[in-house]
């Protein structure tokens, strides 16, 4: 993917190096091996988790450890992936390239659907890309590295723990930049169909579904959002950006985190009735046919088969 020298994109914060701001998250984007694309506004610790903690706090105070005074001198900051400034004694990304990377990818996110927006008589609304390392804090809920990406429709904001992309690599087999730049457009195309209409009315009819209905309906939402991605996709590759292989990423990377491949892989057998995501056939059929098409009306997930 030829992404250097091209626009990046302002809405991004980058949260690597802040002290972590939660830890106790619940569902995700693409988290292993199941888990929802979108999270739901609302969230907070229940009181037996408050209890365990206050707990956990007196057993180490009684070993000689004030947890206190190690979360105020950032040692929960430390880890792989950050540097020590000499000057200021704050902890800064170590990669630069990892940045502007992700920048350049939401731009050429702003640019697709800005253009489509405007096409249809519309004003898009750009999302905020929130970069994190360990854990941070979003309305609707914590996020840690184990939610894995997800989209807040409570604050319209794509949240990235940019490790997930090793991990999507070592453990999964699904390395490459447009892989990566996939996984962005997908939470992206979340935010699609939170401006669209199609998330709030969604979440407010799974509240009165069965659980295994809830979920067949999320499939769907994830499948609509894996088709967004192939639109950009298509909008890139008009572009000139896409170089030899990228398609294939971005295909291998839909393959390997389809809800019954990751279920295979992790248990050795698959529950169809607990796929949220969709199976590795279908999350790459319908990136397919988004990049196909380039059309929206292509990617009606929400009725027929999928």
């Amino acid at each position: 993917m030829e992404w250097r020298g091209r626009r990046q994109s302002d809405n991004i914060e980058d949260r690597r190096g802040e002290p972590s701001s939660g830890g106790f998250g619940r569902g995700g984007g693409f988290n292993f091996p199941s888990g929802g694309g979108v999270r739901r506004a609302g969230g907070g610790l229940s009181i037996g988790t408050i209890i365990f903690l206050v707990v956990i706090y007196f057993i180490f105070k009684m070993m000689g450890i004030d947890l206190l005074q190690v979360l105020d001198t950032g040692s929960m900051t430390s880890g792989p992936g950050y540097e020590q400034s000499e000057s200021e004694g704050t902890r800064t990304p170590a990669s630069d390239e990892m940045t502007a990377f992700m920048r350049t990818v939401l731009a050429e996110t702003e640019d697709t659907w800005n253009g489509i927006f405007q096409s249809q008589g519309r004003t898009y609304e750009e999302p905020r890309l929130v970069l994190f390392s360990g854990a941070t804090a979003s309305a609707c809920g914590s996020a840690s590295a184990a939610t894995g990406p997800f989209y807040c429709p409570g604050d319209h904001k794509v949240y990235l723990d940019t490790d997930f992309f090793q991990e999507l690599s070592d453990r999964f087999g699904a390395s490459g930049d447009f892989a990566e730049a996939y996984v962005v457009a997908h939470e992206v195309g979340h935010h699609v169909q939170n401006l669209l209409g199609i998330l709030p009315q969604f979440n407010k009819a799974r509240q009165g579904m069965s659980e295994e209905r809830a979920n067949e309906m999320s499939v769907r939402i994830e499948l609509q959002a894996d088709c967004f991605a192939g639109i950009w996709g298509k909008y890139t590759q008009q572009k000139g950006i896409l170089e030899a292989g990228d398609l294939e990423e971005a295909l291998n990377a839909a393959q390997q985190i389809g809800d019954d491949t990751l279920q295979k892989r992790t248990q050795g057998y698959v529950v169809p009735e607990s796929f949220n995501h969709g199976t590795s056939a279908q999350r790459v059929r319908w990136f397919k046919r988004g990049f196909d098409s380039g059309q929206l009306t292509a990617c009606n997930t929400l009725s027929g088969p999928v």
